[in-house]
């Protein structure tokens, strides 16, 4: 007789989960995952899920797709990791290529705005902002724009895990255990309509933005920032900003219009644009490739990672531009070289299957899908206004928020002890639907390839949830 461990058990005695409190985790058994179709994921007793945040915000095409599986067996067959340091490989190089055409604007820009040229890969959403955040500060001491630089970020922000990610980041709950170890950078409030101190609009029941009563303050306080720190006697290095939605802040939707004023604000000073689409990019959360793009900003440096493989292997990619490479120019004595990489930098897996992914992104076929999951995740999403426990629903392109109050006509959120966001998730998932909340906002991020009776699943099973969790 077989008395070997489980999955379950062995991943309790053994693993150490990200972002989970270890003690709430032993407490129930796990869902332990063992394989996907679409939009689908089943455990290992055959349990069907619908993955309604896309395997935390990578999977972009589905689970198991042909094309993708085609890309890497084919590379499998070739090589399947090559070193970057002296070498190159051709995956990565015409990865490059198509990255740079992809992140070219589709409609006429400002001269203002700077034309991505170079391409640096990396492992992962922290590492691409890293990458961003050390080439923006030498590029700013090189070329006499700072002798010490500075940086502007968002309230709320989140752009990853590394020293440097972290030190851009202002969210307590994630950041200020490490803040001993950080570098100082400033921030501006977030354009966080549903919770904005100058929005004098009473709730309603519809998502804030399209009803908030205010002058664009937030606007006007990111312009102060920059004139205090120009009386100073410099301007920032750069401006780091997750263009459309703060994804872990709560996936905080910006209203229409304040990424280009700040944008803006920014090239007036002289300060480089740090993108940080890692979340955002790719179609996810807007109709174009890139939010910012949306808004005519085309960033100095942008950031791509979770679904560049199509959310199959960890990869990502910084693109800046020329004048930007240009800087690291010079002699082998000068030490003018950016010392700064990874043992899988531009893996040829992770490339093949990049391309792959960016082949079926480009297709019509997944621009109608785009499109059918926005419209769809609307639809559905309407008749959980009639719940007394929705404060606030917030879409851009195929993300969208739920955030759960005690009381919508007050927006009291509830405590975080309480757990509901979880509550209302471990309901979910009982009823075959999978996701992860952000405290206590419900994130909807499916794949594009999910079909309208899937969505409408998705919604019935969320609105059952928080009625369960009431």
């Amino acid at each position: 007789m077989n008395h070997s461990p489980s999955a379950a058990q062995l991943d309790q005695k053994y693993l150490w989960h990200p972002f989970t409190q270890m003690r709430d985790w032993m407490k129930s058994k796990p869902i332990v995952l063992e394989r996907g179709k679409g939009a689908h994921l089943w455990n290992n007793a055959g349990q069907k899920y619908i993955d309604a945040n896309s395997s935390i915000w990578t999977n972009l095409h589905g689970h198991n797709h042909p094309k993708i599986n085609r890309a890497i067996r084919t590379q499998l067959d070739k090589v399947s990791h090559v070193s970057a340091l002296g070498f190159a490989n051709s995956p990565a190089a015409k990865l490059g290529e198509r990255l740079i055409r992809l992140a070219k604007p589709r409609t006429r820009f400002p001269k203002t705005e700077p034309r991505l040229a170079k391409v640096f890969y990396s492992d992962d959403g922290s590492t691409a902002t890293e990458v961003a955040i050390k080439l923006a500060y030498e590029h700013a001491r090189r070329t006499g724009r700072a002798r010490k630089p500075r940086f502007l970020s968002v309230d709320a922000g989140y752009h990853g895990d590394t020293i440097g990610a972290v030190s851009a980041g202002h969210i307590d709950m994630f950041h200020k255990a490490y803040s001993g170890m950080l570098f100082k950078t400033d921030k501006v409030a977030s354009p966080y309509c549903y919770r904005c101190p100058f929005n004098k609009a009473k709730p309603q029941r519809a998502d804030a933005r399209e009803y908030r009563k205010c002058n664009m303050e937030c606007v006007e306080q990111v312009e102060k920032k920059f004139e205090s720190r120009r009386k100073r006697g410099s301007d920032y290095a750069a401006f780091i900003v997750e263009p459309g939605v703060q994804g872990p802040a709560g996936l905080i939707a910006q209203p229409k219009g304040w990424l280009a004023r700040v944008g803006a604000i920014a090239r007036a000073h002289g300060t480089q644009i740090i993108a940080d689409e890692v979340m955002t990019g790719l179609g996810r959360a807007s109709a174009g490739y890139f939010a910012s793009h949306a808004e005519k900003i085309q960033p100095d440096y942008l950031c791509i990672a979770k679904g560049l493989t199509g959310g199959y292997l960890p990869m990502a990619a910084t693109l800046t531009t020329q004048e930007v490479f240009d800087s690291f120019l010079g002699e082998y004595d000068e030490f003018k070289t950016f010392f700064h990489g990874h043992s899988f930098t531009g893996n040829p897996l992770g490339a093949a299957a990049s391309l792959a992914s960016l082949d079926l992104l480009e297709s019509g076929d997944t621009n109608q899908k785009r499109s059918c999951l926005a419209a769809n995740l609307k639809l559905y999403s309407k008749p959980l206004w009639k719940l007394d426990m929705v404060g606030d629903i917030r879409q851009s392109g195929g993300v969208l928020a739920v955030e759960l109050v005690e009381d919508w006509k007050t927006r009291k959120p509830f405590d975080l002890p309480k757990q509901v966001g979880i509550r209302v998730c471990n309901a979910m998932a009982r009823r075959g639907v999978l996701t992860r909340p952000i405290g206590n906002v419900i994130v909807i991020m499916p794949p594009f390839c999910t079909t309208q009776p899937q969505v409408k699943k998705i919604f019935n099973t969320l609105r059952d949830s928080i009625k369960e969790v009431t």
